[in-house]
């Protein structure tokens, strides 16, 4: 059983949505889109679309009015021309149909984003009610959806009939009742069941073990993602006799658990429900889209959710998400979100220097390592790079710029040269103005000589020496220094030193990556370097 269509009218924040996936939906079907844009409410109006007929059909309660329900607050509003459609026929053919067979509430099998895991330690034994009468946990997204208490009595207690039905030891027992559920268990976390305590004992509990803990431990003592992820796991794997025909609503699953975690989750969800069920997942997860993206691809439909809808005034169609690797770019930038300016900057410089990454794809270049040192916290969005020598820089940075502009719309991509820029030659100010003139509006050129000019500028070097007790010869670098902005101080380096105080031996680029840190941004030389570059 598959769901083809949903409509819903002046629903919560719906005028009119239509969600069409077509005459031969798929299993998984992700919802995705930023927070605030109606993925929870399209649960909310599944669950709702038969209320006024049948009653809920998951969860404890519904203590819910129109106020919740009704985009217009209808106080008369039953959800009644919400729409779903079946591959198997029309809602009320299927609810119908479920009721004949006595598992009316197996319809939907539903999990809120508000999963609480409370400490499990159970004192005495009680009985449950049949699974398949679905009538514990959450009923809306807005519910808390407590679980974990009735699910170990489920596994207690068809731990304990097997044990007696079949007169075997404990560990046949574990073995069949917890086997399957330990595969899935290890698949994702390092851990598995050691077993499920003794409730007359009161110690009714799931123990765990792990390779690198040599004593049992219990439920309460592991993390709120270990718990998110034995819940969610455990929930499925005891309804999967009873809800083999079933629509599965998880809104997002991946809470309090982290994004290589979220991967595998996903996957064991998909093993442990069935074929002929469907999955609904809202979710805005990496790890999520990316088991969506490879190995779940040809088993899924994404509902994009965009930004800029008029959802409560227009009517909205939405169609499953073609997955191509644009399509699939912008949901993955909806995923991160604000997050997307902490990995991907939003300013590149090509800049000269050694163009091979070092160790781990680290920066190897001098002029990239000194820049980023200098504007690294003020310019949090901007990464220096180096690229080669003065051609190269050219060539890489147009590459760069034809590429990364495609992928990263938002992304600028600066050249910044020395004005030592004809191999040695002198070049003037003015040589400089006429090559800013004459290149694009993402061209820059250090107005002094090279970085050195910046670095062992007085300013700079009084203060690294007056931080590392050093006595800083003034005179003798007025001496040495006649025109800091056109003389070539690089190979002057030895004198330099020498006139800071220093005897000991140390690498030129050692030395002038020591000096980066001392510029700072109320230094007069800071200003002149970041006018070139930033303005």
């Amino acid at each position: 059983m598959r769901i083809k269509k949903i409509r819903l009218v002046d629903y919560k924040r719906f005028h009119d949505l239509t969600i069409n996936l077509g005459d031969n939906p798929k299993k998984i079907v992700a919802l995705v889109g930023p927070n605030g844009c109606g993925k929870s409410s399209v649960f909310d109006g599944m669950l709702y679309a038969a209320v006024h007929r049948y009653g809920r059909l998951a969860g404890e309660q519904d203590t819910k009015d129109y106020n919740y329900h009704s985009l217009q607050k209808d106080p008369i509003y039953n959800g009644s021309k919400n729409e779903l459609i079946f591959n198997t026929g029309n809602y009320l053919n299927v609810i119908q149909s479920k009721f004949d067979l006595g598992k009316l509430k197996t319809v939907f099998s539903f999990r809120s984003p508000y999963r609480y895991n409370s400490n499990l330690k159970i004192e005495s034994t009680r009985s449950v009610s049949d699974i398949k009468l679905n009538d514990y946990g959450a009923t809306l997204t807005s519910d808390i959806d407590q679980k974990i208490e009735q699910n170990y009595r489920r596994l207690y207690a068809a731990y304990n009939k097997y044990l007696n039905k079949e007169d075997c030891k404990p560990s046949e027992a574990k073995a069949k009742i917890i086997g399957d559920l330990n595969k899935s268990l290890k698949n994702c976390l390092e851990l598995e069941i050691e077993g499920i305590g003794d409730v007359t004992s009161g110690e009714g509990t799931i123990y765990f073990t792990k390779k690198d803990h040599k004593d049992r431990f219990e439920f309460n003592v592991l993390s709120s993602g270990e718990k998110e992820v034995v819940d969610i796991l455990l929930d499925l794997y005891l309804r999967q006799e009873e809800f083999n025909d079933t629509i599965f609503l998880i809104d997002e699953p991946e809470l309090h658990i982290n994004t290589s975690i979220q991967k595998k989750l996903l996957l064991e969800i998909n093993k442990l429900i069935g074929e002929d069920c469907q999955i609904w997942i809202a979710t805005h997860s990496i790890g999520f889209l990316r088991a969506l993206q490879d190995e779940l691809k040809d088993e899924c439909q994404i509902i994009q959710f965009e930004n800029g809808k008029k959802w409560a005034s227009e009517k909205q169609i939405i169609l499953p998400m073609k997955k191509s690797l644009a399509k699939w770019k912008d949901i993955f930038e909806t995923a991160l979100d604000d997050l997307t300016d902490l990995i991907s900057p939003k300013r590149l410089i090509y800049c000269e220097g050694k163009d091979k990454p070092g160790r781990n794809g680290q920066e190897n270049g001098f002029d990239a390592k000194v820049f980023n040192n200098i504007f690294g916290e003020k310019y949090h969005d901007t990464l220096f790079i180096s690229s080669g020598g003065n051609t190269e820089l050219d060539t890489r940075s147009e590459i760069g710029l034809a590429l990364l502009s495609k992928v990263f719309s938002e992304i600028k991509i600066l050249v910044l040269k020395d004005r030592d820029s004809s191999s040695g030659k002198k070049t003037s100010s003015e040589d400089r103005d006429l090559y800013l003139e004459n290149n694009g509006d993402n061209h820059r050129m250090l107005k002094r000589w090279e970085i050195e000019n910046y670095l062992y500028d007085k300013e700079v070097l009084a203060a690294y020496c007056q931080d590392k007790r050093l006595k800083f010869d003034e005179a003798s670098y007025d001496e040495l220094v006649e025109n800091v902005v056109d003389d070539n101080l690089k190979d002057n380096y030895s004198r330099i030193r020498k006139i800071c105080g220093i005897e000991t031996s140390i690498s030129r680029d050692k030395f002038g990556l020591n000096l980066s840190n001392y510029m700072t941004s109320e230094m007069h030389i800071y200003k002149k370097l970041e006018e070139c570059i930033f303005t």
